[in-house]
């Protein structure tokens, strides 16, 4: 009765700590078209140059959980904080985000696609502070171009912020938003259905890079570079940015929720990943992927999107790491 107990109350908590449980009533009246880009920035001129590359983490909420209910293996005791957040990256002039995190229709967002039941499990913490809105409070241009690790809630909710931004989705991605009628680890139409959205589909056309057998060189110059990483949804990617200093990062969405996953080699707690991995035998091979390609690169860093504590450390904006 208590393991039961246990269990139940780890998959209620879980969906808590990060409020992964979609749930559509909204009908979209876009054709989900996309664009003919062959990819972000292309036929920008050149300077000739190395361009200077920096990296911006948006917080834009968080909220302490048990690490027991996110990390598998991890600890009774002890508090993480779980963040919703977006990443901007900085390559000379251009600005390219990944991800926004929670945006500022949230509410309405929120109001119109998560059904009354779920509300007191599947939440988010408030104030919700939009990549956009801290972006203007910088005097900082927003990002013409934004590419989604995936089409979950917390990570495409920021689109109506930025409306005359291209948005970059793999083909597997752009399929599972088309087919979407609401449920658990589905697209919301309330953020991904507008019909003024500019799809635009990722290929990998630059062959195999660290290990993953295709890849997408954003910019000709092996500074920013996309992967696919199918599993936490048919067409999630991850993101390679090299800043100025030399410094590398590896951006997984949500392939993993917290970087406690690497050590412990498990990735979410079992409760966690029921409910919010549409393939757990494929987002499982993506951890053990993961975790060698930590061990075999010690200078890497790899940033899951809601591992807050990780993000804190490495300087959250307006502080850009370069």
């Amino acid at each position: 009765m208590k393991r039961r107990y246990l269990v139940a109350l780890g998959l209620a908590a879980a969906a808590v700590a990060v409020g992964m449980m979609p749930y559509s009533r909204v009908t979209s009246t876009s054709s989900f078209a996309s664009g003919t880009a062959l990819r972000p920035f292309a036929g920008a001129p050149a300077s000739g140059q190395p361009a200077p590359v920096s990296l911006a983490i948006v917080r834009t909420s968080a909220k302490p959980v048990n690490e027991a209910l996110v990390v598998a293996g991890g600890s009774l005791s002890r508090q993480v904080t779980v963040s919703m957040s977006g990443f901007v990256i900085r390559h000379g002039e251009h600005l390219l985000a990944f991800d926004l995190g929670l945006g500022s229709q949230i509410d309405r967002q929120y109001g119109a696609e998560m059904p009354m039941w779920a509300r007191p499990t599947f939440s988010y913490a408030r104030p919700v502070d939009p990549l956009a809105a801290q972006f203007a409070r910088a005097g900082q241009p927003l990002p013409e171009e934004v590419l989604l690790s995936h089409s979950h809630w917390d990570h495409g909710s920021g689109l109506e912020d930025i409306p005359k931004a291209r948005v970059w989705v793999s083909g597997p991605e752009l399929d599972l938003i088309r087919a979407s009628h609401g449920g658990a680890g589905q697209p919301w139409m309330s953020q991904v259905g507008r019909p003024d959205i500019r799809w635009e589909t990722l290929t990998f056309p630059d062959g195999p890079w660290m290990g993953f057998d295709r890849s997408l060189d954003v910019f000709g110059d092996k500074s920013v570079v996309v992967v696919p990483m199918p599993g936490h949804t048919p067409g999630s990617v991850g993101l390679f940015v090299t800043v100025s200093s030399g410094r590398r990062f590896l951006l997984v969405g949500d392939a993993l929720w917290n970087a406690g996953e690497l050590r412990e080699g498990q990735g979410k707690s079992s409760a966690a990943s029921m409910i919010v991995d549409g393939d757990r035998a494929q987002t499982a091979a993506m951890v053990r992927q993961l975790v060698r390609l930590a061990r075999d690169n010690p200078g890497l860093t790899i940033i899951p999107a809601h591992d807050g504590d990780l993000q804190a450390r490495l300087g959250l904006f307006p502080r850009w790491i370069d």
